[in-house]
């Protein structure tokens, strides 16, 4: 496979990606951004693991999606993610997001 192929085979699975996003987020009450991945998600819990420097955060998602093109199952049931870096969650408006 070419480098020309790869970058087409990258745009599709990208384009597919936002696609299937713009068909689901409706269904989702947060936007979880972490540093690796972004997630919705239906239900939040954030615990803080240790006080030190750095702080270590451990944040549970029930009933999420997750943004990565390369994974063939999008939704799973939970995501478990340990992160000393920041962690931004977002209640997602309803009103703004119905077509």
């Amino acid at each position: 496979m070419g480098e020309e192929e790869l970058d087409d085979y990258e745009s599709t699975l990208e384009l597919a990606l936002v696609q299937e996003y713009k068909a689901v987020v409706g269904t989702f009450n947060y936007a979880v951004e972490t540093d690796r991945r972004f997630y919705l998600a239906n239900d939040v819990a954030i615990e803080v693991r240790s006080t030190g420097t750095p702080t270590l955060l451990e944040v549970t998602l029930n009933d999420a999606w997750v943004w990565d093109m390369y994974r063939t199952a999008r939704f799973v049931p939970s995501v478990r993610v340990l992160t000393f870096r920041d962690v931004n969650i977002e209640k997602l408006p309803k009103e703004d997001l119905q077509p």
